[in-house]
């Protein structure tokens, strides 16, 4: 064995190896300057397309997209074991900037769209590849970098954005030259990440397998024996033998099923929670709205200060948004609060606030106002949502808390397709975009309303149980006697 060759299995086998890469293409595929700008650069020069054509044509077929492709992406990255489908996602990334930097007219925007529709649905990839490469005691650790990293690139590259525009004025299409260039160094690094050996669901190694093998020349000649058997398993496949082939397609067949089963029996498990499906209920419905919000906010800003007439700060308003949604996210976790109590009157009270600042939004016709109202909006729900997240996988195990998140996006993007069939789409409303913000409003005043009554009901039914636990215990002479034990009574009467 080689000098590289060591290298390479002792970096394969590292749990630093693949989260070094993995947080380097997070960051790449997330650095990307353009996005604070895509409405200001699709309605100005470079596209010259109409706000109706972009609100009620292009933009809800990102949803459309999202929802068909979710769940088959979500079996197929577990399947192929998450690298194939982190390299997808690279090269969804790069046909997206091709198509936003050449393309023209309506139908390349709306491909545009259902690329970028193919990024989100890949995206568990990325979240879920870092299972299957690292021991459980690295996930909490290896979780919090991934997810910080894209933070800290949607932070750094919405900065440099409004530097560059505002500072440099810098033409947009620029700026997306240059996510080009992040997401296809982005693609690169997605091509040294180690293939997985096993994943959650269809490849799971049962826990002896699990275990380290032994060092030393054990280790060479258990390798040797598991290259034999593999060469054995291929020799038989090339040979042709029909009737293994037709048992091998059985067996395959039989592991799927069992595993869809499985499915169906955790999540009917899961969700027989009471706490988890009030908290799954929340994250559903918030999330369709937080998504449908991001996706038409550039359009409402566009409306009140058009981009061609003034200066916009769109990249700073995302960059202090993100920034502040992560400061509000660390800080739960060091906030003691007894969610258990109080979980759901967090959820009414701060769905008031994200109702409260998209009436505010719709209502003022100030665009600093309605920056702040974004602000508000923004971080609120990053703040719960890292509450949601804890409060689900608390009591999960990795499997489970996939499947869980899994169903709970998914039943996210069935509202938001919903919401956008008739609120956006032209068959249907086709609200215009302020009157669109006041029905977004509406939608989280309901969700408030629906758990503030629910947290009243527990803190009711918590009051009377106090109540009935110091009322005192007056027995009766009857029921004393019968209470005494029985040798106690038999003495008495003799």
């Amino acid at each position: 064995m080689t000098a590289m060759d060591c290298f390479r299995t002792s970096a394969s086998n590292s749990w630093i190896f693949p989260t070094v890469i993995l947080c380097s293409f997070g960051f790449f595929s997330m650095m990307r300057p353009s996005e604070p700008f895509l409405i200001p650069y699709l309605s100005g020069p470079d596209k010259n397309l109409t706000s109706t054509e972009i609100t009620n044509e292009i933009l809800p077929v990102w949803t459309y997209s999202y929802l068909a492709l979710l769940l088959p992406v979500f079996v197929l990255t577990d399947y192929v074991c998450y690298k194939p489908v982190i390299i997808l996602q690279g090269i969804s990334f790069i046909v997206t900037w091709l198509l936003l930097l050449f393309g023209q007219g309506v139908g390349a925007m709306q491909a545009v769209e259902f690329v970028f529709g193919m990024v989100s649905a890949t995206e568990v990839a990325y979240y879920a590849y870092i299972y299957s490469v690292v021991s459980p005691e690295h996930y909490q650790r290896v979780s919090s970098y991934c997810r910080s990293v894209t933070l800290v690139a949607y932070t750094v590259a919405s900065v440099l954005a409004q530097l560059l525009v505002s500072l440099a004025n810098l033409s947009y299409f620029y700026l997306h030259v240059m996510s080009l260039i992040s997401v296809s160094v982005a693609f690169t690094l997605s091509l040294f990440l180690p293939m997985p050996k096993k994943s959650m669901f269809f490849h799971a190694k049962p826990s002896k397998e699990v275990l380290p093998k032994p060092l030393g020349m054990d280790a060479a000649l258990g390798e040797a024996q598991e290259d034999h058997e593999t060469v054995q398993q291929k020799s038989h496949s090339i040979s042709g033998n029909p009737e293994r082939s037709q048992l091998g397609s059985q067996k395959t067949e039989n592991v799927v099923l069992k595993n869809f089963v499985q499915w169906f029996q955790d999540l009917k498990e899961c969700y027989s929670s009471k706490r988890l499906f009030y908290w799954s209920l929340w994250w559903a419905f918030s999330t369709a709205g937080f998504n449908q919000v991001l996706n038409y906010i550039q359009i409402l800003w566009d409306h009140k200060a058009p981009s061609q007439d003034s200066s916009i700060y769109n990249g700073a308003v995302e960059a202090i948004a993100t920034f502040g949604g992560a400061l509000a996210a660390f800080a739960v976790g060091h906030v003691k609060v007894a969610w258990d109590l109080l979980g759901e009157l967090a959820l009414a009270i701060f769905s008031i606030i994200s109702a409260g600042s998209l009436f505010l939004m719709h209502y003022t016709p100030s665009i600093w106002v309605s920056y702040t109202g974004y602000l508000i909006f923004k971080s609120s729900y990053m703040l719960l949502i890292t509450v949601a997240v804890f409060q689900i996988a608390i009591n999960l195990s990795v499997e489970r808390y996939a499947l869980v998140f899994g169903i709970n996006t998914f039943t996210a993007l069935v509202i938001q397709t919903i919401m956008t069939m008739i609120v956006v789409d032209p068959r249907g409303l086709n609200l215009a975009i302020s009157i669109q913000f006041l029905v977004y409003g509406s939608y989280f005043a309901v969700i408030a309303g629906i758990f503030l009554m629910r947290s009243i009901y527990i803190l009711y039914s918590l009051k009377c149980q106090k109540k009935v636990q110091r009322l005192p215990t007056i027995q009766s002479p009857a029921k004393s006697h019968a209470e005494e034990p029985v040798n106690t009574i038999l003495s008495t009467k003799l």
